[in-house]
């Protein structure tokens, strides 16, 4: 299950004179310098552990309650803001030439592929001009030719005169009532289609808000309206909703159900007061039974409730190791269980599907092997569906039926909501294709591609239905079933590897354990020693490291840089072991793999040996910056995204939850193990003295789980402790919006991030 995000409150920024504030360098080759850091405004904290005493000097920076700390926190951001702007000013045309080239592979009129729910065709697009999207609804009676969002124009059809699209949600009307932007979080429609339930983020109170539309009507219903949402699910029909809210610190600790239509109070189903418990609630993909996940740090609960009467009682049908991944789903008369739990006390690498009658009266309850454990068979993902059982296998995917391009990343499951539906959709990922979204009919075994952006001649199929309705088209192109026996079918994709080259190498790492890496070239672009080139890592928490294709760097990429990707261990792909070893007391085993990749891109001379920069996100951030402790020689740059820079801070005292999974990911401060290996590997701990780092740009934002103070201190204590030297600047780039969810601001700052890596490593500006 994926993490949340967690956000951390935004303040308003306090407008001041300040040294730097109108900064305008008088000679455009003199470097400014960096920014002084203000007095702290408290002492250090100190305290002892394990027999040791430690002390932060820049602890005041997370000290959110105090108003004189922020007060010197903001002269510090602005201060902070106004040195990047000097230092990369002399590439303002090249940011903007990178903008315009990126903004260019958007699709301004791009509609996600229509999903089939019943009698509906639920869809969001993008209005000219408008920066957020719009679900939208159609009638699948009145659509069997639906072809996007032009086809007919905004949803009326001139023939016949009759509106046929039906607006759900504006997403540009919820910034509005948001803060500026609108990020949604969840949003489920009622099992009936006359409700949507969904909980958009408040920057200005921190927390998820849910709300309920009224999808007849348009209208906001008066309850429930929640705040601190955290998961939500559908019972009696689209008559009630659950839904869990977190307390102070952010834990799911209540679940509430309420009914709609009805005057009468919310009323608590489970409340759990210890801090270590977290719960979440979802519904089964039939709607026939709710389940609640109990997680702590001593173990996994999960409790049915029948859905037709959510107020009669739980009952537990499964308990295991603690943060164990457990999805119950009902089919047939059968409980269906997906875990990665051990199996009779014993680890496992991969997932495994249990099942087990509903109306088993045994205590505890029986699970028969469905998918048995196999160390050949990663299965990553399972599906249901009225007729079948689908899983989603990790290795060894070989449908007949689908002949799958080159170099294929991931197939990952897509949005299949309709339990009566034959149709599964799966989206298809690689690092030199645009997405895929395929549809798979499990009844004849037949594949459409649904849709995929073309970027050879800037058009994008987007497809449902008839192919008739589409042939004279421009901007699609035809739809077409696949199967083996057609010679043309390696042609039906959208794919890139005619003007890029995708090669894979086993790199040995320092214990010999070989670590995948894949890079990624432009053909017209020869390899030589000379060849900038950027190296992603994240190796964490479990998770398969993201290598599809990334419109933003085809800019790189046509420059002549190399891209890499590293699988390290702490990541996902080779099972639980591979996760194992990269985690907790072992998470060196992921920064030295990382070391290896970028020793072998130079010692093979696939990247130039003063031309290698790092990039990593969020606990990715720590892979790299750790990496850049133990040897800065080999990067010449790094692009820190949302980074984890202070996890032995952070563990200790955190200032924002965490959760059970961080702790198992970076371990428990208390255990003098797991403590010695967290100042092994924290990035802030470990900074050399007098040595030469890269050049660092580190970007943050008051919108996510790592506090924007952990950028700012590691910052600080860089500069404060290495060699200055100006054309190896150390950057802090912040912003108060959630970028990944704003079209232009994500491509402004990949146009900043592209421009900071071709000043520094390839010295084009």
């Amino acid at each position: 299950m994926r993490h949340l995000l967690t956000a951390l409150r935004h303040r308003p920024r306090h407008r001041a004179i300040l040294q730097l504030a109108n900064y305008k360098p008088q000679n455009p080759q003199a470097a400014p310098s960096p920014p002084s850091l203000p007095k702290p405004p408290k002492k250090p904290v100190s305290f002892s552990l394990h027999g040791e005493s430690w002390s932060d000097e820049y602890n005041w920076m997370s000290q959110l309650s105090d108003r004189v700390a922020m007060r010197h926190m903001d002269v510090y951001m602005e201060q902070e803001e106004k040195y990047t702007e000097a230092v990369m000013s002399n590439t303002d045309r090249l940011q903007s030439k990178l903008h315009s080239e990126m903004a260019s592979r958007f699709a301004a009129d791009l509609s996600t592929p229509p999903l089939r729910w019943g009698p509906w065709l639920y869809y969001r697009r993008v209005e000219e001009g408008m920066q957020y999207s719009v679900l939208c609804r159609r009638l699948a009676s009145l659509n069997e030719e639906f072809i996007s969002n032009k086809s007919p124009s905004a949803g009326f059809d001139f023939t016949s005169g009759k509106k046929i699209e039906q607006k759900l949600l504006d997403y540009n009307k919820e910034a509005e009532r948001f803060g500026g932007y609108a990020y949604e979080e969840l949003s489920e429609v009622s099992p009936d289609h006359r409700y949507l339930a969904y909980t958009m983020y408040d920057k200005d109170n921190d927390h998820f808000k849910l709300s309920v539309r009224d999808l007849n009507s348009g209208s906001l219903c008066n309850k429930p309206q929640a705040d601190r949402v955290s998961s939500i699910a559908w019972a009696k029909n689209g008559q009630a909703l659950l839904y869990a809210v977190t307390d102070d610190k952010k834990r799911p600790f209540r679940i509430y159900c309420s009914m709609l239509g009805s005057d009468a109070e919310d009323v608590i189903i489970l409340e759990e007061p210890q801090e270590n418990v977290h719960l979440t609630v979802r519904h089964t993909k039939d709607f026939q039974f709710l389940t609640v996940n109990l997680f702590t740090t001593q173990a996994s609960k999960v409790f049915l409730l029948n859905a037709a009467n959510p107020l009669s009682g739980m009952t537990l049908v499964w308990e295991g190791e603690p943060n164990a991944h457990c999805i119950i789903e009902h089919h047939q008369g059968y409980l269906y269980l997906f875990t990665n739990a051990a199996l009779q006390g014993q680890p496992v690498d991969n997932h495994y599907l249990l099942c087990s009658p509903v109306a088993s009266s045994c205590i505890p309850r029986n699970w028969q092997n469905v998918f048995a454990h196999d160390q050949k068979m990663s299965i990553v993902d399972v599906d249901f569906c009225s007729t079948h059982v689908v899983g989603a296998l990790l290795k060894d995917f070989n449908l007949q039926s689908l002949p799958l391009p080159d170099h294929v990343a991931q197939i990952l499951p897509g949005t299949n909501y309709d339990f009566y539906s034959s149709t599964m959709r799966f989206t298809v990922t690689s690092p030199v294709m645009p997405d895929a979204v395929v549809d798979y009919d499990l009844l004849n075994g037949k594949w459409t591609i649904v849709q995929q952006q073309n970027l050879l001649y800037e058009r994008t199929r987007v497809l449902y239905g008839s192919s008739a309705a589409v042939s004279s088209s421009r901007k699609t192109s035809i739809s077409k079933n696949i199967c083996a026996d057609n010679a043309e079918d390696d042609r039906a994709w959208n794919d890139l590897s005619e003007y890029y080259a995708c090669e894979e190498y086993d790199v040995p790492s320092h214990d010999g354990v070989s670590v995948p890496l894949t890079i990624l070239y432009s053909r017209h672009k020869k390899i030589t020693r000379e060849n900038p080139g950027l190296l992603h890592g994240h190796g964490a928490y479990g998770e398969i490291l993201d290598k599809r294709w990334r419109n933003e760097l085809k800019s790189l990429l046509d420059r002549g840089w190399v891209i890499a990707y590293a699988d390290v261990r702490g990541g996902g792909g080779g099972g639980r072991k591979w996760f194992y070893d990269g985690r907790r007391t072992k998470k060196l085993n992921s920064v030295k793999d990382y070391i290896s990749c970028a020793k072998f891109l130079i010692e093979r001379e696939i990247v130039g040996e003063t031309k290698l920069a790092g990039w990593g996100y969020s606990a990715g951030g720590l892979l790299v910056a750790s990496a850049l402790n133990f040897r800065p020689d080999l990067f010449q740059a790094a692009v820190l995204k949302v980074p984890f820079l202070d996890p032995t801070h952070t563990l200790l005292l955190p200032v924002l939850p965490l959760t059970p999974n961080d702790y198992e990911e970076f371990g428990y401060p208390g255990d003098i193990e797991d403590f010695q290996a967290i100042r092994e590997f924290s990035p802030y701990d470990n900074i050399r003295k007098d040595a030469v780092y890269p050049a660092t740009l580190v970007t943050s934002s008051f919108s996510t789980r790592f506090g924007v103070w952990e950028s700012a201190k590691w910052v600080a204590r860089l500069r404060e402790y290495t060699v200055h030297d100006p054309s190896r600047p150390v950057l802090l780039n912040l912003t108060t919006d959630i970028v990944e969810e704003n079209r232009y601001l994500h491509c402004k700052e990949a146009a900043l991030e592209s421009a900071f890596l071709i000043k520094f490593v390839d010295d084009q500006s």
